[in-house]
């Protein structure tokens, strides 16, 4: 889900600006984005704790701010590339502040990234065992009285599903 791009230029209007002509934009700029990259930070932490605390449901309902962070914060990163040299030109120092905040980002982005697949595998994991339990066919591996063939095996009459994992 991203932004239509009216929303977008609501929420970051620096953004939008078309070209950085003075330090004091230069300066806007990268301070939106730090904020950006600063907010979606604590929005990927959260989600984080509360995957690792087995929250799902409440991890799910910070997709919609997440997805509108992420919207602003790539928004914001194609902008500055677009701008690099007036950026690097008009403020160096915002933009070195940018650069180690953003190499404090990634390593967070990556646990991130990790704990999401490490539960997904855990999620596929535990539907194909409950999917394969329930499809087995519930059938004696011995002859019936008196020697007859035993009846065509049904199917596992039902599963039991434990919310508290």
């Amino acid at each position: 889900m991203t932004l239509e791009t009216k929303q977008l230029a609501e929420l970051a209007p620096e953004f939008f600006s078309g070209s950085i002509a003075d330090r004091e934009a230069a300066e806007a700029t990268c301070a939106r984005l730090e904020s950006a990259m600063g907010d979606l930070l604590s929005v990927i932490e959260q989600e984080t704790e509360l995957v690792r605390l087995g929250k799902l449901d409440a991890a799910g309902e910070l997709q919609p701010d997440k997805a509108k962070l992420v919207s602003v914060y790539m928004r914001g990163m194609t902008f500055v590339r677009d701008q690099t040299v007036a950026l690097g030109n008009l403020a160096p120092q915002s933009v070195d502040r940018l650069k180690r905040r953003h190499a404090e980002f990634q390593p967070v982005l990556r646990i991130n990234l990790a704990v999401l697949a490490t539960a997904r595998e855990v999620a596929d994991s535990l539907l194909r065992k409950v999917a394969e339990g329930a499809g087995t066919s519930r059938a004696p591996t011995t002859y019936g009285p008196g020697g007859t063939a035993p009846r065509t095996p049904s199917l596992a009459d039902g599963i039991a599903v434990n919310r508290a994992l």
